[in-house]
This record gives C-alpha cells, structure tokens and sequence, in this order.
C-alpha cells in the first residue's frame, strides 16, 4: 500500500473485495474517464482500506474553469440518483463539489485549482497510508473503531497519535517526517 501509484486505481483490483468492487465500479460507469481532462485522483479511505458502512468514493479533481466543470458534471452525472453540485470559495480558494449514487456508492467529486497530487486531501491519504504500514493492524483496527463510531478519518488519526491542534493541519506537517520521527512520535 505505501508507496503505491495512487493515479493508477489498478492496485484496487488487487485488494480486498471491497476494493475489487470499487474497481468494477469505476470501470463499470468510467467515473474516472469521463472526468480525464481534471487529473482524477480516487482518494479517502477505500484505497487505503480504513472505509467503514457509509464511506463514501471521493474523486478529486484539479479545476482552472469552473462553469466548464460545472457543465461537464452536470452533463456526465446529473442523471445519477441524488446529484447535486455546490460551488464556493473557502480561505480564498474556488472549490466545487458534487454528489451523487451509483449504484449503491456515495461518490463525491471535488475540484480546486491546485493540482490533485497537492491537495490535501490527497496528501492526507498518502500520510495515513504511511502510518498505517508504519503502526501495523491494531492501529488500522484502532481507527477503524473510531471510524465506526462516526468519527472523521483525520481527526480519528489524530487521536490516535495524540496529536495537539487541528488534526486536518496536524496531519500535513507530518508528511514532511521521516519513518523514524513517525515511529517516535507514536513511541511518544
């Protein structure tokens, strides 16, 4: 899992068997083909196998015109069961999200202009992969249980690794450690 390509969702097909099913999925409705020119990147919890009932398939997207991606959403998934897309601006930064049911998925797109491989969400994913294969299973099962108890992903590794702050911030500055300082802080 760490160190994975995460632009290429074939390492899904290698999975488990919700992973598998995700996969098809993906494949099966060319959720990531019909939004190419956007530089898609599956992130969350189903590529890194954390996902508990009712995770959703988040797609995030790198946007420089939104009423084209707009339009582009609306045209390849306005059609799908729930579908409804918000556009705004938070600290700054234009963002817009849509959401929608296939088949019995939750999915979320997300687009931003910053470049998906530099999103923190997907920045998040990489870190939490990395602790994850760090800290072994009963850790994964630790955030797992958080999870289950309706607790956010981030602010569950947080409180795992008893991190001080907001987790969201907490967990970027530790993309920057090495193995060992990760090992020490959850040592510590």
């Amino acid at each position: 899992m760490y160190g994975s390509d995460w632009t290429d969702i074939g390492y899904l097909s290698k999975g488990n068997s919700i992973q598998r099913e995700v996969y098809r999925l993906i494949n099966q409705h060319r959720l990531l083909d019909r939004l190419k020119e956007y530089n898609p990147i599956l992130v969350g919890t189903v590529p890194i196998d954390i996902h508990v009932a009712g995770s959703d398939l988040d797609i995030i997207c790198e946007v420089h015109d939104f009423e084209r991606f707009d339009e582009a959403l609306a045209r390849e998934f306005g059609k799908y069961p729930g579908y409804t897309a918000v556009k705004r601006s938070v600290d700054g930064i234009e963002r817009m999200k849509a959401n929608f049911m296939c088949d019995h998925w939750p999915v979320e797109v997300f687009g931003q202009a910053v470049p998906t491989v530099k999103q923190n969400g997907f920045r998040h994913m990489v870190i939490e992969a990395r602790l994850l294969q760090l800290f072994g299973e009963s850790f994964k099962r630790k955030i797992i249980e958080m999870k289950s108890y309706g607790i956010k992903t981030e602010p569950a590794f947080a409180r795992e690794l008893q991190l001080e702050g907001d987790p969201y911030e907490e967990l970027l500055k530790l993309c920057t450690y090495s193995d060992e300082e990760l090992k020490e802080l959850w040592a510590g």
